[in-house]
């Protein structure tokens, strides 16, 4: 799209350009290209790049920095792209997740010439896939002083409210052995699978906590996701797995979430195949409680891990605020209202210039 960017047209019709690059994971380059060119051309900020993910940032000397963060990348485009605008809801892929969001990201970037507080612009690549590909994850690697901030808003689609913080997620292989035998001569054999009758017993019976933090509650989740045992229709079986997942709530680190998945299965191999930290809302930060009172919804605890936890891992205390519907994240139906986008970018501005 050679005619580039232009940060200086409605945020709604921004989005839509957005949308108009296709940038589905891996491919990002393009759009990269035009958000690193449409920023170079604003004396207020440094820009720097590093792979496909673009940072800038002010350097105004105010008091308190704060991060504003989002994915460029979308999921696989499933006909619905290019975008289209029908009244005021626009359709398209990532419209919702998340190019809502990083138009109301490059809209204030290219604004806000002399905000109250120094702000830093993210915008990274590859967040739809593997962690390991992951930009933001890149960046805390390679140029961490990039992200340095008091305070960081991911700009994942909330539907307009503040979640603060977000989950850890943890995964384990919960392994029974047993012996091999002709299912004709069952005696023979011990049944692996059968052996894992108390490992979902455990689950069914396990009562997950509530727990309460900043005034947010987070709901905890250990459940089987995944089960493999077997080998022929008339084979004993000798192995069983019993996958689970743990979605814990941020008080804990992920070594603590570990021993209490291990103390519910007590007696059972128990194998940690994944795991990812969760993050404290950090709403008692000035900053985060003036944000909350310049959205002016109540806030609610982040149901789900999100990036949020690589700022919290930096010490840097993080919410997720957007415009979107995050049910309709990778969906073919995906859309945004127009309305909630230009809320996001009123909010913020307001938020960001009293």
């Amino acid at each position: 799209m050679g005619r580039g960017l232009d940060l200086k047209t409605d945020v709604a019709v921004l989005t839509a350009t957005l949308v108009d690059v296709p940038s589905v994971s891996r491919e990002e380059k393009p759009l990269a290209d035009l958000i690193e060119q449409a920023l170079q051309g604003h004396p207020h900020l440094t820009v720097d790049r590093d792979g496909d993910a673009v940072v800038a940032r002010t350097n105004l000397g105010r008091a308190e920095r704060v991060v504003l963060a989002g994915h460029i990348d979308t999921v696989p485009i499933a006909d619905n792209v290019p975008s289209r605008l029908e009244g005021d809801v626009l359709w398209g892929c990532g419209t919702s997740d998340m190019k809502a969001g990083v138009a109301v990201q490059l809209k204030l970037a290219s604004a806000l010439e002399a905000p109250n507080r120094d702000l830093t612009f993210v915008f990274y690549d590859a967040e739809e896939i593997a962690a390991e590909f992951n930009g933001l994850k890149r960046l805390v690697e390679h140029h961490p002083d990039w992200l340095a901030g008091d305070f960081a808003v991911l700009m994942e689609p909330t539907g307009g409210r503040v979640d603060g913080g977000c989950q850890g997620t943890l995964r384990v292989r919960v392994e029974t052995t047993g012996r091999r035998a002709h299912s004709a001569r069952s005696w023979l054999g011990e049944n692996a699978i059968h052996k894992a009758a108390p490992i979902l017993a455990r689950l069914a019976a396990y009562e997950p906590r509530r727990v309460e933090i900043d005034g947010l509650t987070y709901p905890e989740g250990l459940n089987a996701v995944m089960i493999e045992g077997g080998h022929a229709g008339n084979v004993i079986p000798d192995t069983c797995a019993v996958t689970v997942n743990y979605r814990f709530s941020p008080d804990q680190s992920e070594a603590e979430a570990l021993e209490r998945v291990r103390g519910v299965f007590d007696g059972f191999d128990v194998v940690l195949t994944d795991s990812a930290p969760g993050a404290l809302p950090g709403l008692s930060h000035p900053a985060a409680a003036a944000f909350v009172a310049a959205i002016g919804t109540a806030p609610a605890a982040k149901e789900a891990w999100t990036d949020v936890a690589r700022f919290s891992a930096l010490g840097i205390p993080a919410v997720n605020y957007g415009p979107g519907d995050p049910t309709l994240a990778h969906t073919r139906e995906e859309h945004v209202e127009v309305g909630a986008i230009r809320e996001a970018e009123r909010k913020l501005t307001a938020w960001l210039t009293s």
